[in-house]
This record gives C-alpha cells, structure tokens and sequence, in this order.
C-alpha cells in the first residue's frame, strides 16, 4: 500500500474512532439524564412536589374551579390537582424502555450534531423521535391511574356540583390527553434539566466517556 493511502487509511480509522467515541459518550450521557429524570418524576412527589412541572388544573376548568373554591369546594379541587399529579408520576416510569431503544437507534450523525447543538440538543432529539410513542404508552397508564388514584370520580363529582348551580355548564374536556401531554412536558423538561448539567457541570461528569467528550 503506497504512503499516502497508508495515511488516509490511518485517518480514516482515527475518524472513525473519533466517532464512535461521540457516539458513546452521548448515549452514556443520555442513558445518565433520562434514568435520572425517570427517577426524578416518577417517584411519589415526582410532579406534584416540583413547581417545574406540576400539573396545574387545566384552563378550560378556571370558571369551574373559581366558582367551586366560592362556595366552599377548594379542598375538592385541590385534591383533582393533586390526584392529576400522581397519575403522571405512575405513567413516568414507562418511559425507560422508549428511550433505551431510542438510544441504541441513535447513528453517528446524530451523535455528532448532538454534540454541538446546544445545551438541550439531546432532549430535543428524544422529544423528535420518542413523544408519539411515549404518549402512545403513558395514555393507558394516565387513564388507569387517573382511576385508581380517583381522578375520574373527583371530577365528575366537581363537574356535578358546577352543573348544578344556575346557568352554569360542564366544560367540554379530555382529562386524559391533558394529563398524558403534561406528563411528557414534564418529563423532557426535567431531562433538559440534566442534560444540561452534563454539559455545563464537570462534576455531573461521573464516567470517564462523559469526561473525555465533554471535557475534564
């Protein structure tokens, strides 16, 4: 083999080395934030404890719930706000195996723009290529959870008590689906959060690969 294509090929493997190790330290950091922010939110407190992400009633119930806390109903309103809360702690948990997979998909390429696309680069590529089928498993779970913590009967017992005064009518609404959306939002919310850590913070830096890609 001649000198210069002996040299390109050294380059070459050097290039490729180089890539393989972008490529590793990503997927350690990103195995790091997003075990992180599933252990972050789907612990008991996960969202209703943490301002970031706490579920808020939804906006189509402000007229609902401002008439209800005036008639003496505000602890039966909190407790639908607390009850959304925990529903999407018990769906956080499913997360894990979406993003595993997502992370052994992940190519060179986007390793590498990864790398250099800003303090939340990885948590945008999750929310890109995880969010439909991340919703697709949170929704059952919401949906079961919502019942077994009592979501579904504390609301329709609110929306009875609402309807039953004068002139007032139920707002039209799909607990689930807000509970599902605000569960994901959360969770990417808090995986920024850590991932942005591994970048900015050398001591959230805990493996030698997170070291070497993202600097001592």
């Amino acid at each position: 083999m001649a000198l210069g294509a002996r040299v390109f090929a050294v380059l070459a493997i050097a290039a490729q080395l180089s890539a393989a190790t972008t490529a590793l330290g990503l997927k350690d950091a990103l195995r790091i934030a997003t075990d992180q922010a599933v252990a972050s939110t789907s612990k008991t407190g996960g969202f209703l404890d943490n301002p970031k992400i706490r579920i808020p009633l939804p906006g189509k119930l402000e007229s609902m719930a401002t008439a209800l806390r005036a008639v003496g109903m505000s602890a039966q309103v909190d407790e639908l706000e607390v009850a959304m809360n925990h529903a999407a702690e018990k769906a956080a948990s499913e997360a894990t195996p979406v993003f595993s997979k997502a992370l052994t998909d992940m190519s060179f390429k986007d390793a590498s723009g990864i790398l250099t696309g800003g303090d939340t680069a990885a948590t945008r590529y999750f929310q890109k290529t995880t969010s439909a089928e991340l919703a697709t498993r949170f929704r059952p779970i919401v949906d079961q959870a919502m019942e077994q913590v009592g979501v579904v009967k504390q609301y329709d017992a609110l929306v009875s008590s609402y309807t039953s005064t004068p002139f007032a009518s139920a707002p039209k609404l799909d607990l689930g689906s807000y509970v599902t959306d605000q569960a994901l939002a959360g969770l990417f919310k808090v995986m920024g959060e850590e991932e942005k850590k591994i970048r900015t913070n050398p001591a959230a830096r805990t493996t030698d690969l997170l070291k070497q890609v993202f600097g001592h």
